[in-house]
């Protein structure tokens, strides 16, 4: 079964820093685009950050200069590092990936993890 797991997540007092994780697991052939995106109580999810099979990268406005997104593609395994967190970074975050996967039978897909709680309060 394919599976996307993430963890790292935690509760962190403003201006600190926390570091995600996320591995994907499973019949996997390829992985294409990863990236991390995340939901606040009463909003919708919203694009955090992706990154590329080639390391190329992309950022939401609102953490720009704060957040980086990596990978270890030999470990099919995305990386989001937070840093200088504010309280409007409070928000379950989600791992997302597209993958070339066996699943039954070849399909390539977006992949989701379950999420995990980041809170920001003092």
């Amino acid at each position: 079964q394919v599976q996307l797991v993430e963890s790292g997540g935690g509760l962190v007092q403003p201006g600190g820093s926390l570091r995600l994780s996320c591995s994907a697991s499973g019949s996997i052939f390829s992985i294409y685009t990863m990236g991390w995106y995340r939901q606040a109580p009463g909003k919708e999810r919203e694009l955090v950050a992706t990154v590329t099979s080639g390391g190329s990268t992309d950022y939401a406005d609102s953490v720009k200069g704060r957040f980086t997104i990596s990978r270890d593609n030999a470990r099919n395994t995305v990386y989001l590092q937070m840093n200088s967190l504010k309280p409007e970074d409070t928000a379950v975050y989600y791992c997302n990936a597209r993958m070339r996967v066996y699943d039954s039978t070849w399909k390539t897909d977006p992949y989701w993890g379950q999420g995990t709680q980041v809170t920001v309060s003092s």
